[in-house]
């Protein structure tokens, strides 16, 4: 379907709706938004069709409205000017989209979370309500938390109990507004060989321990195919602390059908367990200028019709 076919669609259903013809959840997604092409709710990145919608990111946010994604993911959003944020925000409303999630807080170099020094964890206080303000200019309700490096002077017991502290304190900051905050396990085998959060249970185990609706766990699954694999089991005993996926295939990190995760298996699954939340499009395009674009735009076509 080409986007003036879908828009044409989307009028028609919209107008079908309004006239009482056909029950309301036929024209709005699970997760209440309207024009939805797929049956999951996966969010680009700015930049990743340019070649295909220009640079400026409004026009960027109609395109990927105009092809049927109806969220956002942008990890650099606390980089960007408020200006650009309000202007980015009030877009989205206009295009009925939504934000997923950004980067609040992430130190790839020293161990932020892990050495319980003072100074770290005050660092990390304060971007956390930075992050919570920024949250509320562009209506997220979810930021990602890298939890910094291992801290070799310390056991792993030390490290783990340091960690689930200062979340305590971060989710104290986050609750009032609703944040949820997202730990993201990462890889040690390709990409992130110091960092302390690595694996799908230890995030769980965290999770339970700091025990709060604001700490929950971002499943990335390309992280996660490199690190342990038994992605679905995984998923299954997680479930309870999993608030977001993010995608990305194996190896490359490319759009879905690049690599070798089953992800038209993995997005059923998801569908059956009744999620309705955000799969984040973290990844690369496998192919350069507007052709690879399209083919971004066509696996998630091929993918979403399990």
């Amino acid at each position: 379907m080409n986007r003036r076919d879908f828009l044409t669609t989307s009028l028609t259903v919209g107008a079908t709706v309004a006239t009482g013809s056909i029950p309301l959840q036929t024209a709005v997604a699970n997760n209440g938004l309207p024009n939805k092409r797929f049956r999951l709710d996966y969010a680009p990145h700015f930049n990743m069709f340019k070649n295909l919608s220009g640079k400026d990111p409004l026009d960027q946010l109609k395109f990927m409205a105009d092809e049927g994604f109806m969220t956002l993911e942008d990890n650099g959003m606390k980089k960007k000017e408020p200006d650009l944020q309000n202007k980015i925000a009030k877009q989205m409303e206009r295009l009925d989209m939504q934000m997923g999630v950004f980067v609040a807080t992430a130190d790839f170099g020293n161990p932020t979370f892990t050495s319980g020094k003072k100074k770290f964890r005050e660092q990390v206080l304060t971007d956390m309500r930075d992050a919570v303000e920024l949250a509320k200019r562009v209506n997220a309700k979810y930021c990602t938390v890298v939890p910094g490096k291992f801290d070799h002077r310390l056991p792993m017991g030390y490290q783990t109990a340091n960690t689930i502290d200062t979340l305590k304190y971060c989710a104290e900051i986050c609750e009032p507004s609703g944040l949820v905050m997202v730990l993201e396990p990462l890889n040690h085998w390709a990409n992130h060989p110091e960092l302390f959060l690595h694996k799908i249970p230890q995030a769980y185990m965290i999770c339970r321990a700091v025990n709060s609706p604001s700490c929950k766990i971002l499943f990335d699954i390309y992280h996660q195919q490199i690190t342990e694999g038994n992605l679905i089991p995984n998923i299954d005993r997680a479930w309870s602390e999993i608030a977001y996926f993010q995608i990305g295939d194996n190896p490359g990190r490319k759009e879905p059908g690049t690599g070798e995760i089953n992800y038209m298996n993995i997005f059923r699954h998801l569908h059956h367990k009744g999620y309705t939340g955000i799969l984040g499009m973290e990844h690369g395009n496998s192919k350069p200028g507007a052709a690879g674009e399209q083919a971004v735009i066509d696996a998630y076509v091929k993918h979403d019709k399990f």
